[in-house]
């Protein structure tokens, strides 16, 4: 059994210190210009890492890099309101709390993850190079697609949280520091690909950072309180739910497309991920005072999606070497 990461393991540490010694309401201000600042440091140096030329050469294959955006910003979206209506359906008074439905078809939205995809798909002997190509779109696109689909799937046209505001909002917050990245890629390049440890570190510390302030925020609104055990385990079940029908539906796309074993292992793991790097940024954007219950269904989904995935790369990988044996 794959045991949790370090890195998840500082996010559930940073959730238990936001329970038992939450920000103080003074420090809140601060804290949010702090998070705000880490945001966007986090989108430059993504930016400034960003190779366009890999893009270029891998978006030739416009039919698994389109099945991958849309398995990921369209099969995610739908299925996630499918589950709502079927849950309500069954259970009309409530499966969930509002705030953690919010949260899993917040999910639904967000773009693939990078790191965790294109290193499964090596581990699984798939595509490497369109995994690259596929996850970086993805984030690139998701910057403009999650809040818009936000908006669309969670009906948040009220005042300031209309789709065009949530998007002017993301948009300043995340792509001008990316797009700033990126024009000095040239320059920045380099020292970022030799100092990748730090460059990581800073990422990750900025996470941690983030869930802290989003989950004090949460706690001093009474998080634990209207937060049963009950509902994270059912959270939990849904998430699991949504990932083995994404894995299954675009194992089915895959060979209906004709796709070689490489570019369907590509298309599965790229298109069933949810990034947590970028969703806990958004969310602090686009649910202010609100992200910390949001974010809840993602770290759970974040954690299984590592395991599940996991056990099929290795599968996947052992049986390209016992066929190669034979």
């Amino acid at each position: 059994m794959k045991r949790l990461d370090p890195f998840l393991l500082s996010l559930i540490s940073a959730v238990i210190l936001a329970s038992f010694l939450p920000c103080p309401p003074s420090f809140q201000p601060w804290l949010s210009r702090l998070t705000s600042l880490l945001v966007a440091l986090m989108f430059f140096f993504q930016g400034a890492k960003l190779q366009r030329q890999a893009i270029v050469e891998s978006m030739q294959d416009w039919r698994l890099q389109g099945s991958t955006l849309a398995i990921s910003f369209l099969l995610f979206p739908l299925l996630g309101l499918a589950f709502y209506e079927i849950c309500q359906a069954i259970f009309p008074h409530g499966l969930l709390k509002p705030e953690l439905w919010t949260g899993i078809l917040f999910l639904c939205c967000l773009p693939s993850t990078v790191q965790s995809s294109i290193a499964l798909t090596s581990i699984a002997q798939g595509n490497v190079p369109a995994s690259i190509c596929a996850a970086t779109v993805s984030n690139i696109l998701g910057i403009l697609f999650t809040p818009l689909l936000s908006s669309l799937i969670l009906h948040r046209h009220d005042g300031s949280n209309s789709s065009l505001g949530t998007i002017i909002d993301v948009s300043r917050e995340l792509l001008l520091p990316f797009i700033a990245g990126q024009l000095l890629q040239k320059w920045l390049g380099p020292i970022v690909k030799k100092h990748k440890i730090l460059i990581s570190f800073t990422d990750r510390g900025s996470i941690i950072i983030l869930v802290y302030a989003a989950f004090s925020a949460a706690v001093l609104q009474g998080l634990w309180k209207r937060i049963p055990l009950s509902e994270l385990l059912v959270v939990a079940a849904l998430d699991i739910t949504l990932l083995t029908t994404v894995l299954t539906l675009s194992a089915l796309w895959g060979r209906f497309l004709g796709f070689s074993k490489e570019n369907d292992i590509s298309l599965q793991f790229c298109g069933s991920k949810k990034s947590l790097a970028t969703g806990v940024p958004m969310a602090s954007v686009i649910f202010p005072g609100g992200a910390g219950i949001v974010v809840l269904p993602l770290m759970l989904f974040h954690q299984i999606q590592l395991f599940v995935c996991t056990v099929l790369a290795r599968h996947y990988s052992n049986r390209f070497s016992s066929k190669d044996t034979k």
